[in-house]
């Protein structure tokens, strides 16, 4: 489950219990930090803590300003410096690097658009969300805090926000969804300068394993862990059964004909053939080949059993476009040296998060530059 669906059921359950809450939020980091913006973590009064903004090392003192933010009844940003090995506060020698602003908001059960109710509201959706969240970075100043979502048609849920920083924050969030990418802002309007982290939120990553055998089970499981929400179709009745798998996934039992009837398929679809059957996963293959919206397509086996596939499409006068071939990853997975079921799946997550992310796989320590950009912390002008 991902870190957001844990924060929104505690929020839920919190709520229900009539238990007050507060949700810290990372809305800008410079420099080095374990987790960056849009880290988020629930407080609620007795001081249990669900999700994170850091490592580890913030969150002792986090608490403490959470619980003082929730007696106040009032938004509070709060800076940590873990470039300063002399703060006693939050340890000396970190080693992170970084100035991390960390905003607190008290949840308000009565209001319908609470920071909480907001987020619940875009992980129930299924399209991209641009999430706005605006601050001061003078904390003498109001901080208005989580305050709207918007998708790319600009239909809107959040506070009521009066003059052009309401246009301005819907223009943006329209840009952040197009541009795939988040972003933090500087706006002048009517005669306030406010601050303002745009997160581009994305809905759960859809893997389609087609194959319910064992080692299905421990991919299902793996990508249940990330938050991904897994679908596994089978035509056999002995391995197509929920009790088989755990966690929350949907299991289908289907003729391989039928796979695409119950997929709502999008950007962030990715599929799987691990079957162990090549005519099943060959007709699959074949109803995939063609949709541009599908990122991926891993096919389980040896090149040879890929290699047999291509040439059989090709006698029935199916040409794989040339689109097709570079989202076909076939053998599926990164070369990490892997040979268990579990090592199995490690490498086909991980070789699907590098496609989804436009990333080429390699070793961290090769990188020059900062493992994150940079350049994208830096708050740009925003105007109309």
């Amino acid at each position: 489950m991902r870190e957001l669906d844990v924060i929104i059921a505690k929020y839920q359950e919190l709520r229900v219990q009539e238990i007050r809450c507060i949700l810290a939020t990372v809305v800008h980091v410079e420099g080095s930090s374990y987790r960056r913006a849009g880290a988020r973590m629930l407080v609620d009064e007795y001081g249990n803590i669900t999700g994170a903004i850091s490592g580890g090392c913030l969150e002792g003192d986090a608490l403490r300003k959470a619980l003082y933010a929730l007696d106040r009844q009032e938004n509070k940003l709060v800076t940590y410096d873990t470039s300063d090995e002399d703060d006693a506060i939050i340890g000396a020698q970190l080693g992170c690097n970084g100035i991390i602003q960390v905003l607190f908001e008290p949840i308000d059960y009565t209001n319908r658009h609470n920071p909480c109710a907001l987020l619940q509201a875009a992980a129930e959706q299924e399209v991209s969300l641009a999430i706005s969240v605006v601050f001061d970075l003078n904390k003498t100043q109001n901080q208005l805090g989580t305050c709207l979502i918007a998708n790319e048609n600009q239909a809107v849920l959040g506070k009521q926000i009066q003059g052009n920083l309401h246009k301005v924050l819907l223009a943006k969030s329209k840009e952040v969804i197009k541009g795939g990418s988040s972003c933090f802002g500087k706006i002048e309007a009517d005669e306030n300068t406010h601050f303002v982290f745009i997160q581009q939120h994305q809905p759960p990553v859809k893997l389609i394993l087609v194959g319910a055998g064992n080692d299905a089970r421990i991919l299902a499981q793996q990508a249940d862990i990330l938050g991904w929400r897994v679908t596994v179709m089978d035509g056999r009745p002995t391995h197509a059964k929920k009790e088989r798998f755990v966690g929350s996934c949907q299991v289908i039992l289907a003729k391989p004909e039928e796979t695409l009837q119950n997929i709502q398929m999008d950007e962030r679809t990715c599929f799987v053939l691990m079957s162990h059957n090549y005519n099943y996963d060959l007709s699959v293959l074949k109803l995939l080949l063609g949709n541009r919206a599908i990122p991926y397509i891993g096919i389980l086996g040896p090149l040879k059993k890929y290699e047999r596939m291509l040439n059989e499409l090709a006698d029935g006068g199916i040409e794989v476009s040339k689109e097709d071939l570079k989202k076909i990853h076939a053998p599926v997975g990164l070369e990490i040296g892997a040979e268990t079921p579990a090592e199995i799946g490690l490498s086909i997550l991980a070789e699907i998060q590098s496609v989804l992310n436009h990333k080429e796989p390699r070793p961290l320590k090769q990188k020059n530059e900062p493992i994150h950009d940079t350049k994208t912390n830096q708050f740009q002008k925003i105007t109309l």
